[in-house]
């Protein structure tokens, strides 16, 4: 398998004021898309780009930019598309981070923390309440050993079972996503004058 392509933000920018610009598909929850992203992205969530992904890939037929946090799971979502046969696909490199510390604008919503720091959150505090705890109960030290494990485990194999846990909370899931209203939004759009669910 080849490696996937990636852009940097100065790429698309100049891909987006382009005579035929790119899909932009955001791959983060909705929660995430509506804090912050780039205008006229779509909203895919990987686990539904996953779920939905033939039903999607029918109506991609120019460029597609995926982008996310950091380009963790836009990778995947990459893989994803690649295995169905799209060929036309691109990463955002360093994601919508560093979209915004290269000082490129982006649509702004509700303020919402990212999946990233959430798992750090939950996690870190798992971790820390299973220490205290096992001065009490000793074999609570294994619940802070197993999260390590897990998140070793993340780290290795490039997945997070406990962000993909907490992307289906009703706090990451903001405004109604689904795969018909995406498609939808696929067809009514033109690829040069794209509309997207907006915050």
């Amino acid at each position: 398998m080849t490696a996937p392509v990636t852009i940097d933000s100065h790429d698309l920018s100049q891909m987006l004021g382009s005579a035929t610009p790119p899909r932009v598909i955001d791959v983060r929850t909705p929660g995430e898309f509506e804090t912050a992203h780039i205008a006229g992205a779509y909203n895919v969530p990987l686990d539904l780009l996953r779920e939905h992904r033939d039903e999607i890939i029918e109506h991609l037929d120019e460029d597609v930019v995926l982008v996310c946090r950091s380009g963790q799971r836009a990778t995947q979502a990459e893989e994803t598309l690649r295995q169905a046969g799209l060929t036309n696909v691109h990463i955002l490199d360093g994601g919508i981070t560093a979209w915004e510390a290269k000082g490129f604008a982006v649509n702004r919503g509700a303020q919402r923390w990212d999946l990233e720091r959430q798992v750090r959150l939950v996690a870190g505090s798992i971790v820390l309440t299973s220490i205290l705890g096992s001065i009490a109960a000793p074999k609570l030290k294994w619940v802070a050993g197993a999260i390590g494990g897990g998140l070793t485990f993340a780290a290795v194999s490039n997945t997070c079972a406990m962000g993909m846990m907490l992307s289906k909370l009703p706090y990451n899931r903001g405004a109604s996503c689904d795969a018909q209203s995406i498609v939808a939004q696929l067809v009514d759009s033109a690829p040069a004058k794209k509309s997207v669910s907006r915050s």
